[in-house]
């Protein structure tokens, strides 16, 4: 039996699927809430193909979603051609089985959740997961893989797009790290700002959430952006893109029925 794993965010979708012993294939796609369950089914085919696989082997389906418009097609994609219910993450009867310890636990992103789940699986302790998407989020889970809180703070596309919007004179770039910290042209200097910012904003909150928590934690950091401040940061002890995949299969395990 092979399990699709879906992860639809604001910019980006992620289909995984797992044999059930191992993952066989991974694909990405702009995220679209108007395309249809048969559009998705036809993408897919094609790129199953590709593999020696076919919609006919995947029998289960799970979703994370922060985009509650493409709930819909994803539904009727798992039932129309999968043939299975699907499990969606953040529905009343899906149980993630994460101790919440904070003073608001309704309000944590059932999404911020699942990618601490997958943190909790492959890594030991106490750790800090650092989220670069269209917010970046800094989210503390405790030895045992309980949610002990987090830092929310924009994202570096969107603090980009938000500084070109807002200077009529300031072009739209792309992100890298430059050369040198002192750009000697605007755009090199807008590039600086925003990488080496982003960078400094991460080994800094890293930082002082270690001084508050009063212990050590594994710092891991995953993300559509994640990888443009590996060899940049001083903080984060791994760059892991399988944390979401991890945790929605360990979801999907905890909520089947035998």
């Amino acid at each position: 039996m092979m399990l699709l794993v879906i992860d639809i965010g604001n910019t980006n979708t992620s289909f995984a699927l797992h044999s059930g012993k191992d993952w066989v294939a991974r694909w990405r796609s702009s995220t679209d809430p108007s395309r249809t369950a048969d559009d998705y089914a036809v993408w897919l085919a094609a790129l199953m193909q590709m593999e020696s696989l076919e919609l006919s082997h995947i029998k289960a389906c799970i979703v994370s979603s922060v985009v509650p418009q493409a709930k819909f097609n994803f539904r009727n994609l798992s039932r129309r051609y999968f043939d299975a219910e699907p499990v969606f993450v953040g529905d009343p009867e899906t149980k993630l089985g994460v101790p919440i310890r904070i003073r608001r636990p309704e309000q944590v992103g059932a999404d911020r959740l699942v990618t601490t789940i997958g943190a909790h699986q492959i890594y030991q302790g106490p750790k800090l997961v650092i989220d670069s998407g269209t917010a970046t989020t800094f989210d503390v889970v405790g030895a045992d893989g309980g949610f002990e809180g987090g830092i929310i703070s924009p994202g570096i596309n969107l603090s980009m797009r938000a500084l070109h919007d807002a200077a009529a004179q300031l072009p739209r770039i792309a992100i890298q790290q430059p050369a040198k910290v002192i750009g000697q042209d605007t755009v090199s200097a807008m590039q600086s700002g925003v990488f080496w910012g982003y960078v400094d904003l991460i080994d800094g909150l890293v930082r002082r959430v270690k001084h508050e928590y009063g212990g050590d934690l594994t710092v891991i950091a995953t993300g559509g952006v994640a990888s443009l401040f590996e060899g940049a940061s001083d903080t984060i002890d791994h760059f892991d893109q399988s944390l979401m995949e991890v945790g929605l299969l360990e979801v999907y395990r905890r909520n089947i029925k035998d």
